[in-house]
């Protein structure tokens, strides 16, 4: 049977990513790593912080799809193509220092080590389909299965055991988690309290902590993804 490679044997295999030539950048909190449209220049990888991905709709609401901390790869890299730009945005949203690695040279670190191209394949492949799920949820189980889906993938990602249940180990605001499911707040708003009503979830200095996960996954009729797959991270 195939092993289905995880987080962590990715950022092993991309350890060489290190040895490529690079620069460290320092971005304070609310500065933008780069953003729709900016052309392509390299690939980040985070040493400290937090860095929001996402985009801005037609209709001018923002849509997050990912926060990315210490040890990942941030900058949808399309590598060895003319003119290409940057699909999504990247905004610290805590203070953040990071490795920018040209494009160029990322080029010619993967045209000359064969392993670290398959490596950085599979992370791309990776990234690809959490993307692809993240909109399937978005698109195909309406309202609660944004909410529910990006409950579960924070739990994946920032989940520590706590009591009866899992704790989200960071603090959300109702109008953050609303920009990860394309609503408004105030709907957000409402499906929490319903939530809590039911104490399928609670709060704990400001962090959601989930009591039922199994609830979550049954009301959206969870397909049991490879945890690789459902984070949000």
């Amino acid at each position: 049977m195939r092993k289905q490679l995880s987080d962590q044997d990715l950022s092993s295999e991309l350890e060489e990513l290190r040895s490529i030539r690079h620069s460290i950048k320092e971005y304070q909190k609310g500065a933008y790593l780069f953003q729709e449209g900016d052309p392509i220049k390299g690939v980040y990888i985070v040493q400290a912080g937090k860095v929001q991905i996402g985009k801005i709709t037609p209709n001018g609401r923002e849509l997050t799809l990912r926060i990315c901390g210490p040890q990942q790869l941030v900058g949808e890299v399309t590598v060895f193509s003319n003119q290409s730009a940057y699909m999504l945005d990247a905004k610290a949203i805590e203070d953040v220092v990071c490795m920018k690695i040209h494009i160029e040279d990322l080029e010619e670190a993967l045209l000359d080590n064969s392993r670290l191209a398959v490596a950085f394949m599979k992370w791309m492949g990776i990234d690809q389909q959490k993307t692809q799920t993240k909109f399937r949820d978005l698109m195909l189980h309406g309202k609660k299965g944004a909410l529910y889906s990006t409950l579960i993938r924070l739990s994946n990602s920032y989940g520590v055991p706590h009591g009866e249940g899992v704790l989200i180990d960071m603090v959300l605001t109702n109008q953050e988690l609303a920009n990860f499911c394309g609503m408004t707040r105030e709907v957000v708003n409402r499906m929490l309290n319903d939530l809590k009503k039911v104490k399928k979830i609670s709060y704990i200095e400001g962090k959601i902590a989930i009591h039922d996960l199994s609830y979550l996954k049954h009301e959206i009729n969870c397909e049991n993804c490879p945890i690789s797959f459902c984070k949000i991270d």
